[in-house]
């Protein structure tokens, strides 16, 4: 299940608190400051006033949470002091600093090293997470590593295995665009991202929150593995994109390609039923037939 809200995050968290809706994972990606051109949202604002905002944002999904449930708080890295002292005033318990390295894009500097990776905060609603998976996957061996892996590796706090959905060819298919080629928005998490988020913090019918849900990747992902969804949008114009997604059902949004990489997890079977994804699929196959 999907709940849709077009709003403003603020009292739409409202609304979920008084609903009493039993958030097991938030997904924060909020827009980060850097002077984007945003239908409803000033992405320029002093940077005082942009982190009181946020800190009321942690604080109402923080009300939301059950005890032991997850956040996962995206940033910009030099944003990393910001974020964790944000978490902690607001109740939460970090739990790991995720550095999430990205394959292709890379911001050069001229007195200072190029930036490449972004950060990722993970915290809970008190000291231990209701529930932790330690995933395998089936990370590819390093041109110095002697032996091939036979079970896998458990995946760490550096993240270098997943390719962020660029504005060029590495993209592919999944990246949202338009008719002349243009992305339909600034900033798409790609499915791998979120795959990992939920598989390692939600258990099947969870409640998932994503109060950013730009392009719907948190609500794509959700259905697959069997989770529900409160995403947040204030711009009709993407919670129209958001609809069109889940409706359409996009094989390039399929979560099946990842799975024999987590082959090695033991709770796999678990936290993912097969048949849920796979019956996602086929409805993206018959959509296809019908066109």
């Amino acid at each position: 299940m999907v709940h849709l809200i077009q709003g403003d995050c603020l009292q739409a968290l409202d609304t979920i608190r008084e609903q009493g809706i039993p958030i097991a994972l938030t997904f924060l990606d909020p827009p980060f400051n850097q002077g984007k051109d945003y239908a409803y949202f000033d992405d320029d604002q002093p940077e005082p006033l942009y982190w009181e905002w946020l800190s009321q944002v942690c604080q109402k999904v923080y009300e939301c949470t059950e005890e032991g449930g997850a956040i996962y708080f995206m940033q910009r890295e030099k944003n990393a002091e910001f974020v964790l002292r944000t978490l902690r005033e607001t109740g939460w318990t970090l739990q790991n600093l995720i550095i999430w390295l990205k394959k292709t894009s890379a911001v050069p500097g001229f007195s200072r090293f190029g930036k490449q990776y972004q950060i990722i905060a993970f915290a809970t609603k008190g000291r231990r997470p209701r529930v932790f998976y330690r995933l395998r996957i089936d990370l590819p061996p390093e041109p110095y590593h002697r032996y091939p892996r036979e079970n896998g590796v458990f995946v760490t706090d550096c993240w270098s295995d997943i390719r962020e959905l660029t504005s060029g060819y590495f993209a592919g298919d999944e990246a949202l665009r338009g008719a002349r080629g243009e992305r339909l928005h600034k900033q798409q998490s790609p499915v791998a991202l979120l795959l990992r988020i939920l598989l390692s913090s939600t258990k099947p019918d969870d409640w998932v929150l994503d109060p950013f849900a730009g392009t719907g990747t948190t609500a794509v992902v959700a259905e697959q593995l069997g989770r529900h969804c409160v995403a947040i949008e204030i711009d009709p114009a993407y919670v129209q994109l958001i609809r069109d997604r889940l409706e359409a059902r996009r094989e390039a949004d399929s979560v099946l390609p990842w799975r024999h990489y987590y082959r090695f997890t033991p709770e796999l079977d678990a936290i993912w039923d097969p048949e849920i994804s796979q019956g996602w699929l086929r409805d993206v196959q018959m959509t296809y037939r019908e066109r």
